[in-house]
């Protein structure tokens, strides 16, 4: 199908950007392809299970019926009712993947969007990976209205979500309409604002066509569910008008509040993430998705309501604001990277204030770099619509630039800001990778420079000691998908290793280190010679390295030699070959030679004095703890608790969720090996489960001698 062009001029009022997020499985993907549908975006709903949906549109995506990446694609609605009625309105809109695996496409997603809907499944629940996107835009303070999914599944029980949400996210989420039915019985909502009921029919029921759920009637609210709609209506206006001073006013002396005003204070409540309004549907069943449309345009920001940009001058290191406005100075942030067989590399912009212009420069203040845009596109999934311009409030991407990455601030040069970057989790797991042949070993390196500039959790390193090449990660599934998409994408033919858990070292006291290198072999000499001093950190602070120089003791130039050596001894480990983490090095004493003394010595120095240092600051492995959440009918109940128990597991909660029971577990990755066959085994198949990196905490004495035993690692540091 031929991507229809877009209209540009639109005001910045009636421009969304918004995105798609949930658990696994709750239904992001066919909500999305019913928006699409309904929007007039396309003419058939694809279907996850035929593999003909726009937004998964990667050959992985389509055959295993998940969502890997984030999609961005364009659409347009008009309301016909309410304050935008009217209206059309531009929605830009990101498809996220609901595997915690790409978290990573959620993370950045969110950082550039201005509203989102969140998508839970009605059935189930709050479930952990939505606790998990939740924390996410929250973070970045993303509004958002709620989507109570899969009305028509067993189970299905849209108060109960709402009371799940409320307790599980601290949300005040409130319904916006009630289900009529639930279950096989779901057929329309009810709009408490309006008091109007409308039910779905489906034109083609009888004729053997496909189900479209086009045509959406109003009828009389269902006598035994009036009382219902005015009790849940009162406690909606309620927190409405508490939200606003002068309609409370008026509530308490008893005035009748315009539909109109509430739902423009309804809007305020939303933006400012106060109120989170839930929608009852069956995205499967093409029920219920107008409503939540309406509500994007009527209840989410535009980029008008985001209003301004802050960022950080670095020319001054002070804070500047940006309107978001065409006529403001240039201020974007690159938010993705894509690999595109055609074109080449892709680079997602989110544009905050100015313009944009294909074949113009612009400047990387992150990087202190000019990168020329070559060409501008709007992306309706894996299509593209060439454009001259991108205006302040638009998602675009740029073809051309060549060291742009995830996270830079694109700006005008003369005026430059960096604006709030992302960051990403840690990789859990790791694996060993290596070319069949030698014709591949050419293409592995450059398909894993491609593949790790495209996703942030993606990592690659060189073993030091056998000189693999270790490929890291979020989780199993993403490293099988990555390699999948270098042998489809890049023709590189590769054997991978089994998986293995990503430990890492620190230190439990602080300690002092003498770094000594001092080489005299005829001619010029080598002499570095630095005094360190080592300090844990919190878990989950990461590395800092501080220079306490004075006094020219160590001459300045040499400081960053020192810095260089120390990481990359904190990178290759000292007790069994795993980085270390949560650690400050101090630099605060030293010596030079006026001839000798080079940036190689003082390097080694470095790593020399850190080794020293750690060896007396009673070094530990950490190992990557996970959330897991079975979930499982009540007659596997016991077998499964039993056997995560003896994972060294730390049982938090077991709980109901619909008629099924969830046991919640902090469990250590290295014990999770082959789970998948043990639960399926354990449950005739009938159980789930779901893990997501939680935290690192300390290996028990024991498993931590076996571990370093069969590391081999040669810089073993003893007890």
């Amino acid at each position: 199908m031929a991507t229809p062009k877009t209209k540009r001029d639109f005001p910045l009022d009636r421009i969304r950007n918004i995105g798609i997020i949930a658990h696994i499985d709750a239904g992001k993907t066919t909500t999305t392809e019913r928006i699409l549908f309904y929007t007039g975006r396309t003419y058939k709903i694809g279907n996850i299970d035929e593999g003909t949906t726009t937004t998964d549109w990667m050959e992985q995506e389509k055959e295993r019926g998940i969502t890997i990446v984030s999609a961005a694609i364009t659409t347009f609605w008009t309301p016909k009712g309410g304050p935008m009625a009217g209206q059309e309105t531009r929605i830009n809109l990101i498809d996220t993947p609901g595997h915690v695996d790409f978290t990573a496409e959620v993370e950045r997603s969110l950082r550039v969007l201005d509203g989102g809907v969140i998508v839970l499944d009605a059935g189930s629940g709050v479930q952990s990976q939505t606790e998990t996107v939740w924390r996410q835009a929250n973070k970045y303070k993303v509004p958002l209205i709620a989507f109570a999914n899969k009305m028509d599944v067993v189970g299905a029980d849209f108060l109960g979500t709402i009371q799940s949400a409320r307790d599980r996210l601290g949300a005040n989420a409130l319904p916006y309409n009630l289900p009529i039915g639930k279950e096989n019985d779901f057929r329309g909502v009810i709009d408490l604002l309006t008091k109007k009921a409308f039910v779905w029919e489906d034109p083609s029921a009888g004729s053997g066509q496909a189900n479209t759920g086009m045509i959406f009637t109003e009828i009389e609210i269902p006598a035994d569910m009036v009382d219902l709609v005015n009790i849940h209506r009162e406690k909606l206006v309620e927190e409405i008008v508490g939200t606003d001073d002068i309609l409370m006013d008026q509530y308490l002396k008893g005035e009748e509040i315009s539909v109109e005003d509430l739902k423009k204070t309804l809007r305020k409540a939303v933006i400012a993430n106060i109120i989170v309004p839930v929608f009852a549907g069956s995205s499967l069943r093409n029920k219920g998705v107008q409503p939540v449309l309406d509500a994007v345009v009527e209840l989410l920001p535009s980029p008008q309501d985001i209003g301004e940009i802050v960022g950080i001058n670095p020319d001054t290191n002070e804070e500047e604001i940006r309107k978001c406005v065409p006529e403001a100075p240039l201020s974007a942030i690159a938010f993705k990277i894509q690999v595109d067989p055609h074109v080449g590399k892709l680079t997602y912009i989110r544009v905050y204030s100015g313009t944009l212009k294909s074949g113009s420069y612009a400047y990387n203040s992150t990087k202190k770099i000019k990168e020329r845009i070559g060409r501008l596109v709007l992306m309706h999934a894996n299509d593209r619509e060439d454009i001259d311009e991108a205006y302040s409030g638009e998602i675009v991407a740029a073809i051309g630039l060549k060291d742009t990455i995830t996270g830079n601030t694109i700006c005008d040069e003369d005026n430059p800001l960096i604006l709030e970057s992302i960051n990403f989790p840690e990789p859990v797991i790791s694996l060993a990778i290596e070319p069949k042949t030698k014709s591949d070993q050419e293409k592995l390196g450059y398909a894993l420079s491609r593949l790790s500039e495209e996703d942030p959790t993606f990592r690659v390193r060189t073993d030091q000691d056998t000189g693999q090449t270790i490929i890291a990660g979020m989780g199993e599934l993403q490293l099988e998908v990555l390699v999948d998409r270098m042998k489809r994408e890049f023709k590189v033919e590769a054997n991978v290793g089994q998986p293995q858990v990503a430990y890492k070292e620190t230190i439990q006291k602080e300690a002092e280190g003498e770094g000594k290198y001092i080489r005299q072999t005829g001619g010029r000499g080598q002499y570095g010679h630095c005094l360190l001093r080592i300090e844990p950190l919190p878990r989950g602070t990461g590395r800092e390295y501080v220079s306490e120089i004075v006094g020219g003791t160590i001459p300045r130039e040499y400081i960053p030699a020192i810095e260089k050596g120390i990481i990359e001894k904190e990178d290759t480990g000292i007790l069994a070959g795993y980085p270390l983490t949560d650690i400050r090095v101090v630099v605060f004493d030293g010596s030079y030679h006026d001839v000798d003394s080079s940036e190689l010595a003082f390097k080694i120095a470095g790593s020399l004095g850190l080794t020293e240092a750690a060896k007396k600051a009673d070094l530990v492995l950490l190992e990557p703890i996970m959330k897991v959440e079975v979930t499982t009918p009540e007659e596997f109940l016991g077998d499964i608790i039993a056997d995560i128990s003896s994972k060294r597991a730390e049982i938090q909660s077991t709980e109901m969720r619909g008629n099924a029971r969830v046991v919640i577990a902090l469990v250590p990755l290295s014990e999770m090996g082959g789970y998948a066959t043990a639960i399926r085994s354990m449950s005739q198949g009938r159980a789930t489960y779901y893990m997501e990196a939680d935290h690192y905490q300390e290996v028990p004495k024991s498993i931590e001698a076996k571990i370093i035993a069969s590391s081999g690692f040669t810089g073993r540091v003893e007890h």
